[in-house]
């Protein structure tokens, strides 16, 4: 495995008094692109959320070896990680570009950060559509326009979440590769996602949930040779 960058122990959740997640141990290595599979209400959205700091949550979740389990949700990104929710979240109003520019951190970018240029070059139908309002693309337009103003403040960890919901066979193949070339430029990856096939083909990792607990964690290969975990928590 790659150099630990994200480190969850005994993670617990809760939305008022539901208790959502039971002690949930995970780990993302540097450029890794890990999966989390499960049925819905399994936790894994809500996973996300306690990782950013949007629900009430307790336990150890460490990144680049700091504590970062208390820190509000604007100080979490700035320390690198970016959340990319299902809902997409686009401003509809702005434009693509001023879409963009939300995105931006504040201050000098890093040489090798992400630009307007590698936005447009990776999502050319961007480019083409950036003085376009962003409540006017189609769906599979805005969730390239969710993850590219993700990607312009250079996080080192994205988490997404199930990008590929509600797109056209073409699109999904799409979004795919697009998470292929974050890991190639070194961007580590922690991805729900429905279709397994997608997560299977892409993820060096992958764990499972139920119940609001992990009860899987392995390689695709493995995943795929185990026929309870197969048929006990992911067969609808």
């Amino acid at each position: 495995m790659h150099s630990r960058l994200l480190e969850v122990a005994g993670l617990h959740a809760w939305y008022g008094q539901s208790h959502v997640l039971n002690g949930v141990n995970l780990e993302v290595g540097a450029g890794e692109i890990v999966s989390v599979l499960g049925r819905n209400g399994a936790g894994r959205s809500t996973l996300l959320k306690a990782l950013v700091g949007l629900v009430r949550s307790e336990g150890s979740v460490r990144f680049g070896g700091a504590d970062i389990g208390a820190l509000p949700t604007y100080e979490i990104a700035r320390r690198g990680i970016a959340y990319v929710p299902e809902s997409r979240d686009v401003f509809p109003t702005l434009t693509v570009e001023q879409n963009l520019l939300l995105g931006q951190k504040s201050g000098k970018q890093p040489a090798n950060g992400w630009r307007f240029d590698d936005m447009y070059a990776m999502f050319p139908s961007l480019h083409k559509r950036r003085t376009v309002a962003a409540g006017a693309l189609s769906g599979g337009e805005q969730q390239m326009l969710s993850l590219a103003r993700a990607l312009m403040g250079n996080p080192r960890l994205i988490l997404i979440d199930e990008p590929t919901e509600g797109l056209a066979p073409q699109m999904v193949e799409q979004v795919a590769g697009y998470l292929r070339q974050l890991r190639e430029r070194g961007v580590a990856v922690l991805l729900i996602e429905q279709r397994q096939t997608i997560a299977l083909d892409i993820s060096q990792r992958v764990y499972v949930m139920g119940r609001g607990e992990v009860v899987f964690h392995g390689t695709p290969a493995q995943l795929l040779d185990d026929d309870r975990v197969l048929c006990d928590w992911l067969s609808v």
